[in-house]
């Protein structure tokens, strides 16, 4: 029993705290605790209202003691591991939770908070445990199925996912979270026409929402409407600043525009950058001091791109080749998806480390626990990317490279890995917040699949008759208006001729219809082009080029993977140069491996060269033969000697230390 008067205070507390008058209640909270120092609720509802006011170490304080006077109060021990995650307490908040659950196993609010105390530490499997467990205690409640459906994308994909994320919206059709966290999944699944409509359910009951402008700007990418992708991703940034995914997709999207000028594009990566900065500032680094020689140095290799994806085609040979007495490798995987590729790369590591559906906090304690010398970044602002907790420097050197064509705009990324022809000297600091560090002749190393068929005879020479073919294979995002119009003055200049375009979606009669009224208004004859879709087998996808003569560049967007594909193939490949690293790529590749002839400088001469190649058929036949060969005993397949130099720019950036030093 408390005295009468503190009974009724906690009376006029209770009314004024249901009625929202949150520091009168408080304030009769505290009058109550000094007439009652042992009444519960007056602890506990004024550590509720500590924790609506973002008063952590209040609430913490309150919600202790109310615990320690009821230790059966399950309600409380929510309460205070709510407080505890917020602070960051993990450990503490899954022993209050843990005992709460046992004394209250149908609690699901419990579950779903050990949930997030799991997750909070990195221990996503149990996360994902503790969450069905509160969805099969509780499976009328959408925001339990909306949480497991997340952290199932995170750690085994959007498949296991989306069965989550349909219930929660069939639960609470009018929160517009539920819509957009299912039309993500369903975009990422790549049923496009069911994502977009939960964009728009979403966007109706909230047209603020900025995630809801991203997954619509994800559905338009995909559908290759890109300047209504890049709208999608500046409303989402509109309506918060913060939203880093949105604009990291703005800034790949960027480059998918034909015209867009380098400034522009530099000083939108640089925005980001600052943008950070300013949530996460970075400490003056100073005193840096190199390790001593003769130590391994510890380097980081940080992507969700280990699985079959071409980073890790063209990581995994420099990988190999490390010299170990050198350097202690740890790779971190940041995919759900586990595949051949992974598991191939594995053993390469010293230190792996899988951290899909890791928290960012997590993340940056776990890569500074482990003491690195040096960190790369090996996405840049592709999907999935992590560039904004790397921002923070988890390293005392930090350097980007391979995954993205461009500078990451970030004041803790130190350097940039490149070579002398995608970026020349000279010409490109201006446009890289990083130091540019050209290591080797080519900044690529290409491992051709072991699945790879032997080059097929050119299809031109099948008979006199044969028409030319001409292909691209690259990401259709990269196909520009400009580049659909060179191809038909292409096809109008050499007669019988036609060309192939694959990639994702194109065997599907939406895209195809989209596709062929696009070349028509372009001048380029639809009846003239031929679309397929993707092919899942590698030596399917490599076996589709003997239908193709000569293959044609993307701009302003150059292919890497493709241009390397089509060349071990004996396919000669035209681009044209341009006056950043996206569209200079090509011009590096086809250096080289010898083929310097055909790289363009304008669209005139791009024309101009593949027409000529296509008027030389016997040369066309003698190529299939010879670019195999010719890539092979390139630099680009030098898979020693480039991790041999690659091993000396690792040196030599941990020598030189932090760019800021």
């Amino acid at each position: 029993m408390i005295p009468s008067k503190a009974s009724s205070l906690l009376q006029q507390a209770l009314q004024m705290h249901k009625a929202g008058k949150l520091d009168q209640a408080a304030l009769l909270y505290g009058q109550v605790r000094q007439l009652a120092p042992a009444c519960v609720e007056a602890h506990q509802l004024a550590g509720e209202i500590a924790i609506a006011r973002n008063d952590m170490p209040k609430a913490l304080l309150l919600l202790t003691q109310a615990l320690r006077l009821n230790p059966a109060n399950v309600s409380c021990a929510q309460r205070l591991g709510q407080a505890l995650l917020f602070m960051g307490r993990a450990t503490q908040a899954e022993t209050v939770l843990t005992h709460a659950a046992t004394q209250s196993p149908k609690t699901a609010e419990l579950w779903t908070l050990l949930s997030a105390a799991y997750k909070q530490q990195g221990r996503v499997r149990e996360a994902i445990g503790a969450s069905q467990k509160a969805v099969e205690v509780k499976p009328d409640w959408a925001e339990g199925q909306d949480q497991l459906g997340a952290l199932l994308v995170d750690a085994v994909g959007h498949a296991a996912g989306e069965p989550h994320f349909r219930r929660a919206t069939e639960l609470e059709p009018k929160e517009p979270t539920y819509w957009c966290n299912l039309g993500i999944c369903l975009a990422y699944r790549k049923d496009l026409s069911a994502a977009l409509p939960c964009f728009d359910k979403a966007l109706a009951l909230d047209a603020k929402f900025p995630k809801a402008y991203s997954g619509r700007g994800l559905v338009n990418e995909r559908l290759y409407r890109m300047r209504e992708a890049v709208a999608d991703y500046r409303k989402a940034i509109e309506c918060d600043p913060l939203a880093w995914d949105a604009r990291s997709c703005l800034l790949l999207n960027l480059h998918y525009l034909p015209d867009v000028p380098r400034e522009e594009l530099f000083a939108a990566h640089r925005a980001y950058g600052e943008a950070l900065a300013r949530v996460f500032p970075l400490p003056p680094v100073s005193g840096y001091v190199p390790p001593p020689p003769g130590r391994r140095l510890r380097v980081g290799f940080f992507t969700p791109d280990f699985r079959a994806h071409s980073v890790a085609y063209f990581m995994e040979p420099l990988l190999r080749h490390l010299d170990r007495s050198r350097f202690e490798l740890f790779l971190y995987h940041d995919h759900a998806g586990i595949d051949w590729m992974t598991e191939r790369l594995q053993p390469l590591a010293s230190t792996w480390r899988h951290t899909a559906g890791m928290p960012h906090d997590r993340i940056a304690a776990l890569v500074r626990e482990d003491k690195l010398d040096l960190l790369f970044d090996l996405a840049g602002h592709t999907g999935f990317n992590r560039l904004h907790v790397l921002g923070r420097r988890l390293a005392p050197v930090q350097a980007c490279y391979m995954g993205y064509p461009d500078t990451s705009g970030l004041p803790a990324m130190d350097f940039r890995l490149t070579d002398a022809l995608a970026d020349p000297e000279g010409d490109s600091e201006a446009f890289n917040t990083e130091q540019l560090l050209r290591f080797s002749p080519s900044a690529w190393c290409y491992s051709p699949s072991p699945k790879a068929p032997a080059p097929s005879p050119a299809p031109c020479l099948a008979s006199p008759e044969a028409p030319i073919h001409f292909g691209c294979f690259n990401n259709f995002t990269k196909i520009t208006d400009p580049l659909l119009a060179a191809w038909g003055r292409l096809l109008a200049t050499v007669s019988n001729s036609r060309i192939l375009i694959k990639n994702h979606g194109l065997d599907t009669p939406e895209l195809q219809a989209q596709v062929r009224a696009r070349c028509a208004t372009l001048g380029l004859d639809p009846d003239r082009v031929d679309l397929l879709g993707r092919t899942e087998r590698m030596e399917d996808h490599l076996a589709t080029y003997a239908r193709v003569d000569i293959a044609l560049d993307s701009f302003p967007y150059h292919g890497t993977t493709t241009t390397c594909e089509a060349l071990w193939m004996g396919v000669p490949v035209v681009t044209l140069a341009g006056d950043r690293h996206a569209s200079r790529v090509g011009c590096s590749l086809l250096t080289n491996v010898g083929h310097p002839e055909w790289i363009a400088r304008d669209w005139d001469s791009y024309i101009a060269t593949a027409a000529a190649l296509a008027g030389d058929r016997g040369r066309l036949g003698t190529l299939r033969s010879e670019l195999r060969g010719c890539l092979a005993n390139s630099v680009l397949c030098d898979a020693k000697g480039q991790a041999a130099r690659f091993g000396e720019a690792i040196m030599e950036m941990v020598r030189r230390g932090p760019r800021q030093a």
